[in-house]
């Protein structure tokens, strides 16, 4: 059984990576994984293509998970 520290809803900071000083509420754990969804951290940009004719193509904010060991507990 693998076990995260942090849990939903409890607020972190990033300690590593593009977004190293942030701070936010964790929406969502996958232990399984070793990942968490933090509120504002992880946004990426996805190109979607016209899926119909006469639709235009956009881009996308999408957030993606990131991995545990970079987050903190703020206390």
């Amino acid at each position: 059984m693998n076990t995260l520290h942090v849990k939903k809803g409890d607020t972190v900071t990033i300690r590593s990576g593009e977004d190293k000083g942030k701070s936010g509420k964790v929406t969502a754990t996958f232990p399984k994984l070793g990942l968490v969804l933090v509120e504002g951290v992880g946004i990426h940009k996805k190109h979607q293509k016209p899926r119909k004719e006469g639709q235009r193509g956009q881009i996308v904010d999408k957030q993606q998970p990131i991995h545990v060991s970079k987050v903190n507990l703020k206390k």
